[in-house]
Parts: C-alpha cells; structure tokens; sequence
C-alpha cells in the first residue's frame, strides 16, 4: 500500500484528508509542523506528501527542497486565492496542489491519479520519446533536458514557438515520457474548429442539446481520459470557453453540453500558442488567469534558424524518408546544403520539409543549388512588403487590413498565406468569413497556379 503523510497545521484538515486516503488504500501519517514532519519520514519514507505552504516553523517549499526525497511525490497545499503561489510550487517540482477550502471531490481525483502514477510502468527511455525530435544543437539538447524534468509531473506545460517549430512534437515527447505514456494523446488545434463547434468537441454534448446532435458525443476530454490532451493556437479560443477551460483546470471536472452531470477529467493538458502570451494577454486574446495556469512549465521552442546544422540533419532525415519510400537514392549537392544553412527559414521545420519534398521531385539523382536557390528566392519573395496601419486603429480592424494583403500578396493562395501569417488554414477561413470576404480573389484562378 503507499504511504501518505499530510503535513498541515490545522488538525480538521489533516483529519479530512487522512480518513479520504485510507477509504482509497493508503497507510497514513500525520505531521502538524517541519520538525514533526522530519520524525515522520525518519519513521517510514513517504510514497506521496501533502504538504502546507505555510506552517508555523517555516515555508513547505524551501522544507521540500531541503529534503530531496527521490522517488516521493509532492503536492503542496495552500490558502492562497491567487495562482502564484501554486505556479512556484509546481515549478518546485509539485506534481499538483490543492486550493483551500479543499474540495472534497479535487483531493479524491488527485489521490487516485497519485495512486496509479505509483502503480505505472516506468516511462519510455529517452531515446525513444525523443524519437521524432531531430537535432543535436545545443538549443534542442536543452529543450528535451526540461521536457525530460517536466514529463514525470502532472504540471501544465505551455509551449510557445513560431509557427512550424515542432509544437506537437514536442508535446508528445512529454506525453511518452511521463506515467500517461501508455494512454491516448490527442491534440486538437482550436483554431482548425468551428467556434461553434469547439466547446462540443472539447466537453462533448447530449442527444438533443442542440440542432443537430442526434445523439450523445464524447469529446476530447472523455476521449483522453488517463492521457494528454495538446491544445494548439490556444489563444484561438473565445473568452467564454476559456473560462471553461480554466474552471476544468481547477476543479479537475467537466459538464457535457446539455447536462449537469460532473465528469472527473483524468487528463494532462498541454497548450501551445506561436504567439507571444504575454502580448496575447495584452490584447485581449489570453485570459490572463488561464494563462498563469497554463504556464506552469513554460517551454519555447527554439526557431531553425538558431538551431545551428539541426538544418542539414533534419534536411537528410526528411530525403532518406523520401528515398524509403520510393526506392531511390537522391542526395543534396555541396552547394544545396551550404545555401539551406545560409537561408533564415522563416517558416521553420514545415517550409524546410516542404523544400526537400519539392526538391526531390524536381531532381534526377543530386539535389543542386540552382533549385535551392530559385525555391528559397520565391519563397522569400512574399515577405518584402509593407502596409502602414496609422497609429489609433482599432486592433480588429489592424488584423483584417494584414490578413487581406497577405492574401492579395499571395495571389488568392490562402494555404501559402496562412502559412505566412502563422494561422491555420481553418482559422484564416474563419477570419475571412468574419470579415465577408474571400479575400477579393478568384478562388478558380487562384488554384491554377
């Protein structure tokens, strides 16, 4: 049976607490300060620890660094309204914690998911979560070293980058990595969704809670119940869901659209944005409670162009998939591969693929630097113009003025400018819709480019 010692001054807590964890199969000690805590773990090692903040001999977090009990999880406790605290906890190695008055429905969830990371087989090796995340610069051996420190916890990670980084990737490395390996990791671009749609897709709805739902649907959250949901282009999401999302957040529950039924979400969230969060916040786009919740562990993505020869590994990786698949035995020229590592690639990983992909079809059996040249010149065509938007204007009105030039500028080709503009192609549908447009582009010529 694991082991829990709770460590809080106020006996009716440590009381509640203790007769919840032995109902759901642990052996229980009980500590009122540091010094009784410090006889406990003489005593017997705790599997887990509930431990207060604050108590009456000194701070829970600086007593948790000073002991660096291996193999122990920790979740701290805390009367505290505001998240801060709870955000330095996690960040202290917490894989929770729990907000006073606690609620009786929280604690039980974060024992029984403590109980079963206890139970858990031990995670992929680091070679295998690593598999898909190609690179030896120094920028990515640091990125994968947090990703292997945060993987364990059951912290929300936000992960921040340009569009075309690796977000995914990198979101389930941490998957792999951590006790939910062996359960499901489903992303979901809230940008690719219909607003109207999206709330239905996370939560899921019952027959008849709308036009058209003709019967119960399961969303996201029930779907990777015991596993990682990746919420990507978060700030995509409207204010009203983000407050959604921030109470599933907190209580650790969640309603299907059309019911009152709580259900407990057993679930790891990982969000990801390619804008700034702060400036996002800012704006108007990011909540700013959800965003302190969700960037518990935040990681940014480092760009190519600040990955060193990342650019020459991930460019032979992406040809020798290419020569598997159709048997063949293409190779870059010297000149290719000097001017991939001269070229910025402002559309990161997913221009550079691209690139390789158009230039193994256009190559007999060496891919030369004429074609990177001509390829690269094109592409970095699109990005020498300008519009002046005067200072005063309103940000909506900034936004559609920007996303039509880079429409007009990209001849009607909406995938290539969303791909400028860092947005999904649903979510520059979306927008041209808002605006009721279709970017006064003649949809038919623009596909016979």
């Amino acid at each position: 049976m694991p082991h829990l010692l709770i460590v809080d001054d106020e006996p009716s807590i440590r009381e509640l607490i203790a007769e919840i964890a032995d109902e759901d199969g642990y052996t229980v000690a009980q500590a009122g300060d540091i010094r009784q805590a410090r006889i406990q773990i003489e005593r017997q090692k705790p599997d887990v620890v509930l431990l207060d903040m604050q108590l009456p001999d000194g701070n829970g977090i600086e007593f948790w660094k000073e002991l660096e009990l291996s193999g122990t999880e920790v979740v701290f406790i805390t009367g505290y309204s505001s998240v801060d605290s709870a955000v330095q906890a996690l960040r202290f190695g917490a894989v929770d914690y729990l907000l006073k008055p606690i609620s009786l429905r929280r604690l039980k969830t974060v024992l029984a998911q403590l109980k079963g990371m206890l139970k858990q087989p031990p995670a992929l090796a680091s070679s295998d979560c690593f598999a898909k995340m190609i690179g030896k610069s120094r920028a990515m051996q640091l990125l994968c070293a947090h990703i292997e420190k945060v993987a364990p916890t059951q912290a929300t990670v936000l992960l921040v980058g340009e569009s075309g980084t690796g977000k995914e990737l990198a979101a389930e490395a941490i998957h792999l990595a951590s006790p939910r390996h062996d359960k499901p990791f489903l992303p979901i671009n809230c940008g690719a969704i219909s607003p109207n749609l999206i709330e239905s897709e996370l939560f899921g709805h019952e027959k008849g809670s709308f036009t058209g739902a003709d019967k119960q649907h399961k969303g996201y959250f029930e779907r990777a119940r015991g596993g990682t949901l990746f919420l990507d282009e978060i700030t995509e999401m409207s204010m009203e869901l983000q407050v959604r999302l921030l109470r599933v957040l907190e209580s650790g529950c969640f309603m299907r659209v059309g019911t009152h039924e709580e259900i407990e979400a057993d679930v790891r969230v990982i969000a990801a944005t390619n804008r700034n969060p702060e400036q996002a916040v800012a704006s108007g786009a990011l909540r700013e409670d959800l965003y302190h919740r969700l960037s518990v562990f935040p990681l940014e993505l480092p760009p190519l162009r600040d990955r060193d020869d990342d650019v020459l590994l991930l460019a032979e990786y992406f040809l020798q998939k290419l020569n598997e698949e159709n048997r063949s035995a293409k190779v870059f020229a010297p000149e290719a591969k000097q001017a991939m590592k001269e070229y910025s690639w402002p559309g990161n990983i997913r221009e550079l693929r691209n690139y390789v992909y158009r230039s193994y079809i256009l190559a007999d059996d060496v891919i030369k630097g004429d074609f990177n040249s001509f390829e690269l010149e094109a592409h970095s065509a699109g990005w020498g113009s300008d519009i002046l938007v005067p200072v005063g204007v309103p940000l909506a009105d900034a936004n559609r003025q920007l996303i039509l030039a880079t429409l007009k500028q990209c001849g009607g080709v909406k995938k290539v400018a969303a791909e400028m503009l860092g947005i999904s192609l649903k979510t520059l549908y979306n927008r041209l819709e808002e605006y009721g447009s279709n970017g006064d582009i003649d949809e038919s010529s623009s596909r016979t480019r």
